[in-house]
């Protein structure tokens, strides 16, 4: 009896171990989940789409966004990070989520250490957007307005805490002026309240506003990064127009839960690196405000842990604290 219960054992033990490289060999063999933690319309949301439906014809699988916005993108984070590893959840990793919340939040509901890197998508600088109201064509012609007027003039994030708040932190602290922030519920209501004039400005990903802003209902006046936008040339950066020094530079990323198997993990990298470098991929993004990176998982792990260390004096300093 005992012979013939260890016997089953081996059985069963050996069908798994040999089912397992069948099931690598075969993925993706169902739909794709990509959690998006933020609302339809905004930058992470307008990104996903564009590079879901090439990824999905690369895997033979279809990609389903699922937007899961609230608490600066941590609730969607979350829900990943419980997921099953098995290469079916994937979740869209932002700078604000995985760089700065865990300065920001006194109780994160993941770790790190939950997610396995899968690749590095795009740098984003941020553009400094005003509404056709305001009167000002520069960043210099900002400073001296707010100067005149402090804490009158109001700028739009996507939520408190989020990248494009201290965005706008770091540039009032260093312009030494005073802004009044107004935080909304992802980037696209923040989009929408600067169009309707609810606010004055906003640090925005390009892919929400360039549209606004090449139709001439929006004006903008600078971009945040240290370089001038591949998307936007003609446009000045903030440190070149009257803040010396200034830079502010967002990323998107892709991972999955931990322990998901590298054969799958490997097999995502190289679709999204080959869709990624599709020149009219490419010129899309780069149109949007994307300035496509890809690479390695590793590279990709080694910019998340860059930017830890990067953000976690600038939001001590700003004493921003959320329960």
């Amino acid at each position: 009896m005992h012979t013939v219960f260890v016997r089953s054992v081996w059985l069963f033990l050996s069908l798994i171990f040999a089912n397992q490289p069948a099931q690598a060999d075969t993925y993706p063999n169902k739909p794709i989940r990509w959690i998006v933690p933020w609302p339809p319309g905004g930058g992470a949301d307008v990104l996903a789409r564009l590079l879901a439906a090439k990824v999905s014809e690369g895997l033979g699988q279809q990609i389903i966004i699922d937007n899961r916005g609230g608490a600066a993108g941590n609730i969607g984070a979350q829900v990943a990070a419980q997921a099953a590893p098995d290469g079916y959840t994937m979740v869209f990793a932002y700078s604000g989520t995985h760089s700065i919340n865990p300065y920001l939040y006194k109780k994160m509901p993941f770790k790190e250490s939950d997610f396995a890197p899968v690749i590095f998508l795009t740098s984003v600088p941020q553009v400094l957007v005003v509404n056709q109201s305001v009167p000002v064509k520069s960043v210099n012609e900002l400073i001296s307005l707010a100067k005149s007027k402090p804490g009158s003039l109001t700028y739009a994030s996507s939520g408190n805490g989020a990248i494009n708040h201290l965005t706008g932190e770091l540039f009032s602290s260093m312009a030494g002026i005073q802004l009044l922030h107004v935080p909304y519920k992802g980037g696209g209501p923040a989009s929408v309240a600067l169009m309707s004039g609810e606010v004055d400005m906003i640090f925005g990903e390009p892919a929400t506003i360039v549209q606004q802003v090449k139709s001439g209902k929006l004006k903008a006046i600078a971009v945040t990064s240290a370089k001038r936008s591949l998307g936007m040339p003609d446009l000045p950066t903030i440190g070149e127009s009257g803040v010396p020094g200034y830079e502010v530079t967002s990323w998107n990323g892709l991972l999955v839960p931990a322990k998901t198997p590298p054969e799958i993990i490997a097999r995502l990298n190289a679709e999204f690196n080959k869709v990624l470098a599709m020149p009219d991929m490419r010129q899309r993004l780069i149109e949007r405000g994307f300035e496509p990176v890809g690479g390695e998982p590793e590279r990709f792990a080694r910019h998340i842990q860059a930017e830890l260390a990067k953000w976690g004096p600038v939001v001590r300093k700003t004493g921003i604290s959320i329960d």
